[in-house]
């Protein structure tokens, strides 16, 4: 894994890609959905120290909330390998899970009673941008999530629609 720079890909010009993979095995025990955690800590620390991107406590604690949720889903519902990408474009990461169950995930209605289950919605809560599409092979899964907060104080999750 390495984070590298990257052009072409969306970002308006003088803007920084700076993007990560990790490959998971298909053996669903907890040490990869840590394993990506990890990962998730240190690539937005180093977007921080080596490309200089404002990077907020909140955003790094929010980024592996998220990675964990989406990595949980796909171990845990998805047989075989899966695939985390994390991505900076802008002022977001977006962590993106491809896995190779064509099912797409549904946000549950709210439910204070159930236990468990609730990964899906606490994501849609603290993006600010979310999208669930199948693939050739299975499906993929993306969080945009702010990399700082917001000056003014506001939320920076996901605007009403």
């Amino acid at each position: 894994m390495a984070a590298v720079p990257v052009g072409g890909d969306g970002t308006t010009p003088g803007e920084k890609a700076v993007q990560a993979t990790l490959v998971l095995d298909g053996d669903g025990d907890g040490v990869g959905i840590a394993q990506a955690r990890h990962l998730a800590v240190g690539f937005l620390a180093r977007a921080q120290a080596e490309y200089g991107l404002p990077v907020s406590r909140r955003a790094m604690e929010v980024t592996q909330l998220v990675v964990s949720e989406l990595v949980t889903n796909a171990r845990k519902y998805a047989p075989g390998p899966a695939l985390m990408d994390l991505r900076i474009a802008g002022d977001t990461v977006e962590v993106s899970v491809w896995d190779s169950d064509p099912v797409l995930p549904i946000a549950r209605a709210a439910d204070a009673g159930r236990v468990g289950q609730h990964g899906l919605e606490i994501v849609m809560a603290v993006a600010r941008g979310f999208e669930v599409r199948r693939e050739p092979v299975g499906k993929r899964v993306t969080a945009r999530l702010a990399l700082a907060d917001d000056p003014g104080g506001a939320l920076t999750g996901r605007q009403p629609l």
